[in-house]
């Protein structure tokens, strides 16, 4: 498959002029001097390079030889456009997000926290009230349960950027971090999988402990332990945080930064030939005869049709991702194209319930998660639990009413079980949200797209994206600006297992 260098191919798009450009290095027989003239557009071209790459900021003398762009955490200089404003439509940009809940927006904030006006970055997103996103109905959960490396990673990548929040985002919308950890709870047949994951856990630095029934039983007393072989509860870097506050971060910044944020949606894309580019191990691609993607077709929310051109394109659109790759002939084209992105779309539930029996879980409650996959955590004071179980539903059309019985069927019943003092607890809100399902391994699929030169991926995290999307945004962002995986090593997520056949499955599938 043939890649270009990134930085080479946005700059190309720009359409710079040499000569133009060139222009001031001298008149009369200098410029036509052929040796000159070579290394003064070399020389201009370069000094184009550096003004991409490196932000305009000035840097100040106790900084030294620290390099903005590749700080840790600390994001620094000021914001270039006031993200209040109205935002003119773009019809050409470098990089069009397709998808603007938290993986989307995450992306678009690295890129602009890295590239700053160097780079030209537009989000479209169908629902900017977030009725029926997956983000409406996230606990917040950050947790390092996971049996995949990759997952664990980035997980603790999440714990160390929440932990300076305030440096990143200041403090105009808190994320309200609450660090009570998570209780996974596991029967005979999951329990050497809870062991297996939590010493992997340990070795890349996450804190957690097993326990035995007894040891839940006395460290837990509101717990019912029946049925339960081993819990797994995390000591250090897991609690839960406000998801709808992490969005309004990633959006307030990357729009500070000058990010542009569409209301609308992608509804199909123009294609264009491009005969300089085969495609290498495609049997379906005639040498010759690549057909690339060029712009998207953009549904304004007054109706409207714009499109906009781009260079790259990344779809992280969750339980729309699948659609969206539909468009762009993915799954129902053929050679490498005839492969789908499997997502599909699940509903999730979540109650607000609330008990004034004396022997409830206190403030120190984890969020607990049965084997049923039942989960609950406490909700603040006064006796308040947020619980839910993610539907197996795949039909689930644009409804998004709670079905009221849903609650009494698949979640009370666990609930009076696991921990009988919430048995009659009273419901005093609901809502539903979607979710994307991978529904081949359930687990996220990141990365380039095998057969288009300038199309990414991002989506497929099945339940658990809010916590994942710092490290997943900053992931693809490091593809676009350096070609290649700098931080944490995420290949082994992306489209080309499903072409190859080598599923990643997460054991583990925390939610969040």
């Amino acid at each position: 498959m043939l890649r270009y260098r990134h930085a080479v191919r946005l700059i190309q798009s720009r359409s710079y002029s040499a000569g133009a450009a060139g222009s001031s290095g001298g008149t009369g027989d200098e410029d036509k001097h052929p040796i000159r003239r070579t290394f003064r557009l070399l020389g201009n071209d370069m000094r184009k390079i550096k003004e991409f790459f490196v932000p305009k900021d000035p840097v100040s003398e106790d900084q030294g030889d620290r390099i903005l762009t590749q700080s840790k955490f600390k994001f620094e200089g000021e914001r270039t456009r006031d993200p209040t404003l109205p935002d003119e439509f773009q019809t050409h940009c470098d990089v069009l997000v397709i998808g603007g809940g938290g993986i989307g927006s995450s992306i678009a904030y690295w890129l602009k926290e890295k590239a700053r006006d160097g780079l030209n970055v537009v989000v479209v997103e169908k629902d900017d009230t977030y009725a029926k996103a997956a983000t409406r109905v996230s606990l917040g959960g950050l947790c390092q349960q996971f049996s995949l490396p990759e997952n664990i990673q980035m997980s603790l990548f999440a714990a160390d950027f929440l932990r300076n929040a305030r440096e990143q985002f200041g403090n105009e919308v808190p994320l309200q971090f609450t660090p009570h950890g998570h209780l996974c709870l596991a029967g005979e047949e999951q329990a050497e999988s809870l062991l297996r994951s939590s010493q992997l856990q340990n070795e890349l630095g996450a804190r957690n402990e097993l326990l035995t029934a007894d040891r839940l039983a006395t460290r837990f007393p509101w717990l019912n332990t029946k049925g339960i072989a081993v819990g797994c509860h995390g000591l250090e870097k897991e609690g839960w945080f406000n998801s709808l506050a992490l969005l309004s971060n990633f959006r307030r910044s990357a729009s500070g930064y000058g990010a542009h944020f569409v209301s609308g949606e992608v509804v199909d894309f123009d294609f264009h030939s491009q005969t300089d580019i085969s495609v290498v191990g495609d049997a379906g691609s005639d040498e010759g005869n690549y057909t690339g993607l060029d712009k998207a077709i953009i549904q304004l929310s007054d109706g409207t049709r714009r499109t906009c051109k781009f260079a790259l394109c990344v779809i992280a659109a969750g339980a729309s991702s699948g659609q969206v790759a539909r468009l762009a002939r993915i799954g129902v084209g053929p050679g490498m194209l005839q492969v789908p992105l499997p997502i599909d779309v699940r509903k999730r539930y979540l109650y607000a319930i609330n008990t004034q029996a004396e022997n409830a879980p206190g403030m120190a409650m984890p969020l607990t998660v049965d084997p049923s996959g039942t989960f609950i955590r406490r909700d603040g004071l006064g006796g308040n639990y947020i619980c839910g179980h993610n539907s197996a539903e795949e039909d689930v059309g644009d409804k998004m009413a709670v079905d009221p019985q849903y609650f009494d069927e698949h979640i009370r019943p666990t609930l009076a079980t696991r921990v009988p003092s919430l048995g009659e607890a009273n419901v005093v809100d609901s809502w539903a949200g979607l979710y994307e399902q991978n529904v081949y391994d359930e687990n996220g699929i990141v990365g380039a797209h095998p057969y288009y030169h300038n199309l990414y991926v991002a989506t497929g995290f099945s339940g658990h994206g809010i916590q994942q999307s710092l490290a997943v945004g900053r992931a693809i962002s490091e593809l676009i600006m350096d070609g290649q995986f700098r931080t944490i090593d995420l290949s082994r997520l992306s489209f080309d297992r499903l072409i190859v056949d080598q599923p990643m499955y997460e054991l583990n599938n925390v939610l969040s």
